[in-house]
């Protein structure tokens, strides 16, 4: 893939800020834009914030317009194209019927971010798997049906595109833990191969990659992985995997939380340069 494809997921944000944005400079509460509309308050909420694929009716653009005082016909036209793109499909749908549950919602953040910082403690990032790694992963899972597993190989490969592609990558910086990269998953040959992968994805410019050593001991990212995702006009948003259930976060406190953290997990990893060392060292012998 050589260029940025359309993105709904930016889209929906990017509309929902500027109905946002309008409503407050006129004053208006949601529950009186809901009245106006004939609608729920939690769905103007959700078309604020763009969580969530709301079909937005170009009759409810126009009374929104008329309602937050836009005249402007460019404007208003500009509006109402943005909510057009925001309800088309992802291309994530096509794989709709091995999507887990909660993790269309992580491909829209990651789809829509400029940036994202994460943490893995137990397995290699999914941004950074190969083929054979993610395949060895799914197929220790009994919840995983056998006959899902290549579609679910190639939707995680889908995702790395983000990472590789030439225009517009995602610039990404991750750390794990040893014990991610040690794992033995797969098998020996799995495991050389994929930490050799790491090693060329880490060489990309949009790449940069750290490994917190065993040595270490205890450190701030036992609790578990999370990711934080950053937008060029939009808020940023946690990502917090865990088995109860994915957690996403917007509150500033949060997000402080969460980047503290990280700030705190980076100063305690190898630098990227010995990362990369580490890696081509312990790559095992064939």
């Amino acid at each position: 893939m050589t260029g940025a494809e359309p993105n709904p997921p930016v889209s929906r944000r990017s509309a929902g800020a500027e109905m946002k944005r309008l409503r407050l400079s006129k004053g208006l509460k949601t529950e009186e834009v809901a009245a106006r509309l004939g609608t729920s308050t939690t769905r103007i909420s959700r078309m604020e914030t763009g969580n969530g694929r709301v079909a937005v009716k170009p009759k409810e653009v126009e009374i929104l317009c008329d309602l937050y005082g836009v005249h402007d016909e460019r404007q208003r036209a500009a509006l109402a194209s943005m909510f057009v793109a925001a309800q088309q499909p992802g291309w994530w749908d096509q794989y709709r019927d091995v999507l887990p549950s909660g993790l269309e919602v992580l491909l829209e953040l990651e789809n829509g971010a400029e940036r994202e910082a994460a943490f893995e403690l137990t397995l290699v990032h999914g941004l950074l798997q190969t083929p054979r790694y993610t395949r060895a992963i799914l197929e220790s899972s009994p919840s995983v049906r056998r006959e899902d597993i290549e579609d679910s190989v190639a939707l995680r490969q889908r995702r790395q595109e983000r990472v590789t592609r030439t225009q517009d990558p995602l610039t990404v910086w991750i750390i794990l833990d040893e014990s991610a990269v040690r794992s033995p998953v797969g098998g020996d040959d799995v495991n050389r191969e994929q930490r050799q992968h790491l090693a060329e994805l880490a060489a990309l410019p949009n790449v940069t990659l750290q490994v917190i050593e065993e040595r270490k001991g205890a450190h701030p990212g036992l609790a578990g992985p999370f990711a934080i995702f950053e937008f060029e006009t939009q808020s940023p948003v946690v990502y917090v995997d865990s088995p109860a259930g994915n957690l996403y976060l917007e509150k500033r406190a949060d997000v402080r939380k969460f980047s503290a953290t990280f700030d705190l997990l980076r100063a305690s990893a190898l630098d990227p340069a010995d990362t990369i060392a580490l890696l081509r060292r312990t790559i095992p012998r064939e």
